[in-house]
């Protein structure tokens, strides 16, 4: 924004700034512009030029000139005015100096959570005839803005901040009715930025429904007065499924004979006759077959114990007459579930420790005991083509990465209260991530004879390099992770016996994976990968936890806008990763019998065992 208008908005348009209130200037040509100095003095304000001029200070370092906001006393508002990516206005015919040949903008450094909206909204520039921003840098401050706030206010707060900016105070002239509609339109295009970014991540939060409501009904009642909000209401409409239940007449009844009450009606009538698609939200279940491994699935809220019942049964090649469904609820005891009872509590629970066991409830069911059983679960994983595993694998972590919202990283990063019903893809996603490791030593642990254990390997290090090539970072590292471990790794004989060209490509994978230099490895090697992808997310959240934790969420009790910038910077990658510009998809085809296998992991989470297993194929020496 420029010098003129973040003044005249600091001082003359905002309401809540008092008399007497206070600026400091650092440059002499910012003290040239007489007009705009007399007019604000004439609205009580003081200006203040700072006459310090250290050896910093140089006539190049103009994106250290910053501007404070005082309120009452204290800090409200800190910018810093830096270049402009907007078209500079033309020079005037007296010459075009320095300030004329570039044009300056002021962006948030700290403030009130108010202030840095309200500066928000003056910073955004309407097109007159699309009602859209001009200008990266006022989407980027927007974006920055919408994807951080949970750390600062809550969604209800932000709520009720956007209708208090919506319904201004009353306009006496001409000017001030203009500048009534900027101000709602400006509102509503910040509306529809923040619904469009957020997608379905809030559209069940209660508070984000009562408050469309709300504002729709004013929209309804303003545009009798202000026609030019119509494309707003139309905007609203198509990012948001509202259901009124009254009608435009009981809101609007002066607009009865208008030709444009009619169009509306028709449109709400078209909004009524929309059903709301409600996003079904999935977990991972885990249904343990003996004391210390278990069958994971997806599962969702009204998931029945039949479904699992059946999935295991066909896992583990066991006739699902023979078994039952027992939720282990400590410390009451075992819960026996019917067939159409529900695994999963409101909160996508577990309803207790959930086991498959024989009908007479006896011993929890255990297949680890039969040697003839893993010589053919061996067989069934080396029959699978590698390909189509990694396909199977890629199409799996695809689903669960495609509907994981930025915003889930800032809640799971700044741990509020509510993260657990805000965060669940991304955690779906991280569980995911470690039972593919599990797997991997689970798979080669239980491989009994030396010669499949290492045409296992084999496969595994196949199935990794796929992954790697179909764009699936987060199931590569798993898997590399998973070999890489002290249980597989010590198996010294097996691992001699691997030919040499595949220690050679897996020699080059875990290269990828050195976290040496900040995993300088791991991020060239995304960087050079087109769009979509999926990324190694532990490592993305450790980027974001190390802003979070070297940098303070406030500065004298205002929020340091800086650091938020930063994460929301980082957080974007993930927005970026699921771009498809060129159809690039990355699901594809993968047979039935594959995915039935690789959608029902048999995973080992005892560590203890795991390395039991270990010694037991190869004994210490």
């Amino acid at each position: 924004m420029s010098w003129d208008c973040g003044l005249r908005y600091m001082f003359s348009v905002s309401p809540a700034l008092q008399q007497g209130s206070m600026c400091i200037l650092h440059d002499k040509e910012d003290l040239s512009r007489l007009e705009m100095v007399q007019k604000l003095a004439k609205d009580g304000c003081r200006f203040l030029q700072n006459h310090s001029k250290g050896p910093e200070r140089t006539c190049e370092s103009d994106e250290a000139v910053r501007v404070r906001l005082r309120e009452r006393g204290y800090d409200a508002l800190a910018l810093r005015r830096m270049s402009s990516e907007r078209p500079a206005p033309a020079a005037s015919a007296k010459g075009g100096g320095r300030e004329e040949a570039r044009n300056w903008r002021y962006v948030v450094v700290s403030g009130t959570p108010e202030k840095i909206l309200e500066h928000l909204l003056n910073d955004v520039t309407l097109d007159d005839d699309q009602g859209t921003t001009q200008g990266r840098e006022s989407d980027t401050l927007l974006d920055d803005f919408l994807l951080t706030y949970p750390v600062f206010m809550s969604t209800s707060d932000l709520c009720q901040a956007l209708l208090g900016h919506y319904c201004t105070r009353r306009y006496r002239g001409k000017e001030e009715r203009k500048e009534a509609l900027e101000r709602k339109r400006k509102v509503l295009h910040l509306v529809s930025q923040w619904l469009s970014l957020c997608k379905h991540f809030l559209r069940e939060d209660e508070h984000v429904k009562l408050f469309m409501k709300t504002l729709y009904r004013y929209v309804l009642d303003d545009l009798y007065e202000h026609p030019a909000l119509e494309t707003d209401v139309r905007e609203l409409q198509k990012l948001y499924q509202l259901h009124l239940r009254h009608t435009v007449e009981e809101y609007s009844p002066q607009r009865k004979s208008k030709a444009l009450f009619h169009q509306l009606s028709l449109k709400e009538n078209g909004l009524q006759s929309r059903s709301t698609q409600r996003e079904t939200k999935e977990v991972l279940c885990h249904v343990y077959i003996t004391t210390d491994s278990y069958i994971s699935m997806k599962a969702h809220a009204g998931t029945a114990a039949q479904e699992l019942l059946q999935a295991v049964a066909e896992r583990m090649d066991v006739p699902q007459g023979e078994l039952v469904l027992v939720a282990v609820t400590y410390p009451e005891g075992r819960l026996l579930l019917q067939p159409q009872d529900r695994v999963l509590t409101d909160s996508l629970r577990p309803v207790g420790r959930l086991h498959m066991c024989r009908k007479d409830l006896g011993d929890v069911l255990n297949p680890l005991t039969d040697n003839s059983e893993l010589q053919h679960r061996t067989a069934r994983m080396l029959s699978l083509n590698t390909w189509d595993v990694a396909v199977a694998l890629t199409s799996f972590d695809w689903s669960i990465f495609d509907s994981v919202h930025e915003q889930e990283l800032v809640y799971f990063t700044f741990s509020r209260r509510t993260s657990s019903n805000h965060t669940v893809a991304l955690e779906l996603l991280l569980q995911r991530c470690n039972e593919v490791q599990l797997w991997v030593m689970t798979e080669v642990l239980l491989c009994p004879t030396l010669c499949k254990r290492v045409q296992l390997i084999k496969k595994f290090i196949k199935i990794a390099a796929h992954c790697k090539a179909q764009r699936n970072l987060s199931c590569f590292f798993a898997i590399i992770l998973g070999l890489n471990t002290a249980a597989v790794s010590r198996l010294s004989q097996t691992w001699e016996k691997i030919p040499g060209k595949f220690k050679k490509l897996f020699s080059e994978l875990e290269t990828v994976t050195d976290p040496s230099l900040n995993h300088k490895a791991y991020r060239d090697s995304f960087k050079k990968m087109k769009t979509p992808k999926i990324p190694f997310l532990p490592l993305l959240l450790k980027d974001i936890t190390f802003i979070h934790e070297g940098n303070k969420t406030f500065h004298d009790n205002l929020v340091n806008f800086e650091k938020l910038h930063m994460i929301a910077d980082t957080v974007r990658l993930i927005r970026q990763c699921q771009r498809d510009h060129m159809g690039n998809g990355i699901s594809q085809k993968s047979s039935c019998e594959v995915r039935a296998y690789t959608d029902h992991l048999h995973i080992i989470d005892n560590q203890q065992t795991l390395f039991e297993l270990s010694h037991r194929l190869e004994p210490r020496a």
